[in-house]
């Protein structure tokens, strides 16, 4: 229950993570079909770099690589910021963010929120996802919400690839220096192999079809 009354205070807390000048063009986007779809096309001229991993329409090429579609935009920000500052840190990820200006953060946001994930799921053991689905109820829901979709600038889940959510969880338990910061270190540190293999079994069916 600790554990727990910790997630959802912090899900509470990153909402202000997003830098004030970010969350009001956000805010002026979303109010405003013209603008939006002038950000979604401004970032079409600089998803190139995107493409080569996660696919131009933001559904990923690997599968260890997340899905970029219909990710919430505010996290998608927030991931970019945390990539270019050092906070979070990835061979690629990190120096491609640097290279982003803030708008160009929030275009490809946007760009990416708005494409239709497509799961590629792994053939699914019907215990092993039940198991997962109840594991998901218990732990995730606050956060991620009752179907994996996130909630504002909290992750969606839902379609993720199985390796790629393996892998996650898994640095998260083991608490890997390049995760460092991150809430999950607590929620996953009980995690067993086979738990994790059941919410990847899980969240992995999860798209709309």
């Amino acid at each position: 229950m600790r554990i727990l009354a910790v997630v959802l205070s912090s899900c509470l807390a990153l909402a202000a993570q997003a830098s004030e000048e970010a969350m009001e063009r956000f805010t002026r986007l979303n109010a405003d079909p013209a603008l939006r779809q002038q950000a979604y096309t401004a970032a079409q001229e600089r998803i190139s770099f995107c493409v080569h991993c996660h696919g131009e329409n933001g559904n990923s090429k690997r599968q260890h690589i997340p899905n970029l579609a219909e990710q919430n935009p505010v996290y998608l920000f927030n991931s970019f910021e945390k990539f270019a500052s050092g906070e979070r840190t990835d061979y690629v990820m990190s120096q491609l963010a640097k290279n982003l200006t803030l708008e160009d953060r929030v275009n490809v946001a946007i760009y990416f929120g708005q494409q239709k994930v497509v799961a590629h799921a792994e053939p699914v053991d019907e215990a092993l996802r039940a198991q997962g689905e109840a594991m998901f109820a218990r732990t995730c829901v606050a956060c991620h919400g009752a179907q994996a979709q996130g909630k504002e600038d909290m992750p969606r889940l839902a379609g993720q690839p199985a390796a790629y959510v393996r892998k996650a969880l898994t640095r998260f338990r083991d608490k890997d220096p390049s995760r460092a910061g991150s809430l999950m270190m607590a929620v996953a540190e009980n995690l067993s192999d086979q738990d994790i293999e059941a919410l990847a079994s899980y969240v992995q069916t999860l798209a709309t079809p």
